[in-house]
């Protein structure tokens, strides 16, 4: 498999824990209310999301009691993409997480079934013949895509500008007292200002990717299948509107009678679940311990 997000490790030294970096979750389960999302044969996108969302919430609560857990929706409602994002900075989250199913399209298939006979007409006035001809007969019919697994998604680099204007408009939620005193010395449209912006963009990427990448090695040690972590170039105007590290898990394909079944079983919903609250642990420890690695625009698989 290919992954659209490379990770190459940095030579540092070993520096103290730092703690309390994650201290809120926010937590998205996708569509809701009139957006029903992706649907398979049975079951729709939006109670999926939600329904694997509230575990999620659970687990985290019950297992890492120290974070705070706010969710755009709690029930079937749609707040808008806008909202979404609104709700997320004004928590002041330190990490955003947005639930999602895949869905891939009807597979078409074909089959030669012999022979007809077609009449057809050639000339004209007296001069009219009938004819005949033998013409191919095809028998055509769809099935579900077999497409399935699990992909993580970050924003992709090209958006780094909406990103950076997210975090532009919400100073606040990431500098401290101390870097807040100084930047405000800072003309908003200054170099340096506006360097500020770019690296915490660039970290809150490298962040985000890590997670990703950590997510979908979780996924596979329960023996999902992966289809990698990777960069979105379209359709995540949320994660690049937070001012937060995030990411949009694709649980699976819900257009996949196979999958549709995994995601609507509580033990299907609990494994996710679970899967992410091992990742969040890892990255929180990440985190703490400045053992993240680097993340670069690549097309490569991470190195280990």
């Amino acid at each position: 498999m290919v992954c659209n997000i490379c990770a190459t490790t940095a030579g540092k030294k070993k520096q103290p824990a730092q703690k309390n970096t994650l201290r809120t979750i926010v937590i998205d389960p996708g569509h809701g209310g009139k957006d029903e999302g992706a649907h398979g044969p049975t079951s729709y996108e939006k109670d999926v999301c939600l329904a694997v969302a509230l575990k999620l919430k659970a687990d985290i609560e019950t297992e890492m009691p120290e974070i705070n857990v706010v969710m755009t929706r709690t029930t079937d409602t749609y707040p808008s993409l806008y909202a979404r994002a609104n709700m997320a900075n004004a928590a002041k989250g330190d990490l955003f997480i947005s639930i999602h199913c895949n869905d891939a399209g009807t597979v078409t298939h074909r089959e030669f079934t012999g022979y007809e006979t077609e009449t057809y007409y050639k000339g004209k006035g007296a001069k009219r013949k009938k004819l005949t001809r033998k013409v191919p007969h095809y028998r055509t019919w769809t099935t579900p895509s077999p497409a399935k697994g699990t992909e993580t998604y970050v924003w992709a680099m090209r958006k780094n500008d909406d990103k950076l204007l997210a975090m532009r408009e919400n100073e606040s939620l990431y500098l401290d007292s101390t870097s807040a005193k100084t930047a405000a010395d800072f003309d908003p449209d200054s170099p340096e200002k506006m360097i500020l912006y770019s690296l915490k963009t660039q970290q809150y990427f490298n962040r985000s990717s890590n997670l990703a990448l950590t997510v979908e090695e979780e996924f596979k040690k329960v023996g999902r299948i992966s289809r990698e972590a990777k960069q979105r170039q379209v359709g995540l105007w949320v994660l690049q509107a937070t001012a937060m590290p995030s990411i949009l898990i694709e649980t699976g394909f819900i257009s996949n009678p196979e999958e549709e079944e995994y995601l609507n079983s509580e033990s299907g919903q609990q494994e996710i679940a679970d899967v992410v609250v091992r990742a969040l642990k890892r990255y929180k420890y990440s985190l703490e311990h400045h053992t993240l690695v680097n993340v670069t625009d690549s097309t490569t698989t991470p190195a280990k």
